[in-house]
């Protein structure tokens, strides 16, 4: 079988995603998971955009051993030596550097004939090639560019050091058929093909980066770009999670393979679900929580006779288990520490004390403890502490069908004093958000407000994910409680101390005492 390399840009282009803002903890979260999912090739983000893309790529190329991380960059010098100092200490220092050559790009963007934008790729391959083991070079919006000329440029960056070409369709406009006779045309008339990997790279404007993909695999691809959860640009990105296992079940057909886990599958999509705020649809393939429901009645009499009838993938297949053991509050410190490392979630001995201390509060509270329940927990635990500006301390909504609503909160801030006070709205949300403008000083527009249940049952625990805008920063948070409002408060503040951490403890507003 041809092995398919699979390049993740969750936290590139995944995180371009209208809405989403991953601070460093969650980016290197989730750079480790998808090292153990078994992704070859992780762009952990675009180095010259800001100095914390910087800090989180060059992080996150020394902490991961076992996948390759590459970063994005122009074909701008100061691009590719941002690159280079943030890349060089990695276990396999990779470049992946682009121009767009559409004639509507040519012309409109970048105002440059063919041959300029020829020239322009070389200068740049050539650069980076005289630093990077490897450089990969794409042509941005390739699917709507002259088979011709684009097979023109693409000989050239090969002459010049490229050892990846990859071919986008960057705004999800091409078909299967077109895509794939796209990499058929290239192979076919670029003399030096031989000597690189061509790479797919599809968006899902049109719902087709998945067919598109493996029509790239099918006509000769050995690489292939997307997202866990297809979250990105616009529509997203062609879904990681569907493509494995669409090549993996119909090995048959395709004759490729990857190198993922598949059974790390759930536990990525879910991580990065949970860390973005995008919720996966219930109906989604593969993830969804329908994914594996059966509810006709001539389905549920198929499968229970034989699962094949209408499951052409098994749950454990992606890492679905049936028999997930369950803790409760009569569970000791060893059997918790043996299921986070069970489930890979690492954690300190500092941090595993205090977290089987909440372990504990919360199986009080609930009847047992799933092992969603267990990620939440720790996830929420070890990604909030880095940037806590305003500790809440307490809460208490008063509502009633004929009275006004009203909260009180107490928070800590940062100099370790404490700030109370109170308001009223017209509903529970709306006061105890009152209150906590009141608290942390400065205007704060609500822009998004989600609520969803980790698990299930009446004690289940509450997800709220907020967006937000603070100090003309448009940023999100998110909170976990078994209750909702305290999840609300949570969220909120999560929201507003990623600001203040970002802009420095001096940027907090004094509020009004």
């Amino acid at each position: 079988m041809r092995k398919i390399n699979i390049f993740d840009t969750t936290l590139r282009d995944g995180e371009q995603s209208a809405g989403v803002n991953l601070n460093f903890s969650e980016k290197m979260e989730i750079a480790l998971q998808l090292e153990r999912l078994g992704v070859d090739i992780i762009e952990a983000g675009f180095p010259a955009a800001s100095k914390g893309d910087f800090n989180s790529v060059k992080e996150i190329a020394q902490k991961i051993k076992n996948s390759s991380v590459t970063g994005l960059a122009r074909c701008i010098k100061s691009d590719m030596d941002a690159a280079w100092e943030a890349l060089k200490e990695g276990e396999e220092p990779r470049i992946h550097i682009f121009l767009a050559t559409s004639p509507i790009h040519r012309e409109y963007k970048l105002k440059l004939s063919k041959e300029q934008v020829i020239e322009q790729a070389v200068q740049s391959v050539k650069y980076a090639a005289s630093r990077f083991p490897i450089v990969q070079w794409s042509a941005e919006d390739a699917s709507r560019t002259e088979l011709d000329f684009l097979a023109q440029v693409v000989e050239e960056v090969i002459k010049a050091g490229a050892r990846i070409v990859n071919i986008p369709d960057t705004v999800g406009y091409g078909t299967p058929l077109e895509y794939g006779n796209i990499f058929r045309y290239l192979i076919e008339n670029v003399p030096s093909i031989d000597k690189v990997n061509l790479s797919a790279h599809c968006h899902d404007d049109l719902g087709m980066a998945i067919a598109n993909s493996l029509a790239a695999v099918e006509a000769g691809a050995r690489q292939v770009e997307g997202t866990i959860n297809g979250i990105g640009e616009r529509a997203g990105n062609a879904a990681l999670e569907e493509f494995s296992v669409a090549l993996h079940t119909r090995a048959d057909y395709y004759n490729a393979n990857t190198r993922l886990k598949l059974n790390e599958i759930k536990r990525t999509s879910d991580m990065v679900s949970k860390l973005t705020g995008i919720t996966v649809p219930a109906n989604k393939a593969v993830v969804g929580r329908n994914a594996f429901a059966h509810e006709s009645g001539i389905h549920q009499d198929g499968v229970l006779k034989e699962k094949t009838t209408y499951e052409i993938i098994s749950p454990d297949l992606v890492g679905i288990a049936s028999n997930a053991m369950v803790l409760g509050k009569h569970s000791g410190r060893h059997a918790f520490k043996s299921r986070l490392e069970e489930l890979n979630l690492t954690v300190s001995e500092e941090d595993m004390n205090h977290l089987f201390t909440l372990f504990k509060e919360l199986a009080d509270k609930k009847k047992e403890m799933t092992d969603e329940d267990l990620a939440a927990l720790v996830l929420e635990e070890k990604l909030s502490k880095d940037d806590r500006f305003f500790d809440l301390i307490s809460m208490q909504i008063t509502y009633g069908t004929n009275q006004v609503p009203t909260a009180t909160v107490s928070l800590r801030d940062c100099d370790n004093e404490m700030i109370q006070e109170a308001a009223t709205g017209a509903g529970s949300i709306e006061a105890l958000y009152n209150t906590l403008e009141r608290c942390i000083g400065g205007k704060v527009n609500l822009l998004d407000y989600r609520i969803q249940s980790v698990g299930a049952g009446r004690d289940a625990l509450a997800q709220v994910y907020v967006k937000l805008r603070y100090q003309d920063v448009e940023t999100s948070g998110r909170g976990l409680a078994q209750d909702v409002l305290e999840a609300s408060a949570r969220a909120y503040l999560n929201a507003v101390n990623r600001v203040i951490f970002v802009g420095g403890k001096d940027q907090v507003l004094q509020p009004s005492r």
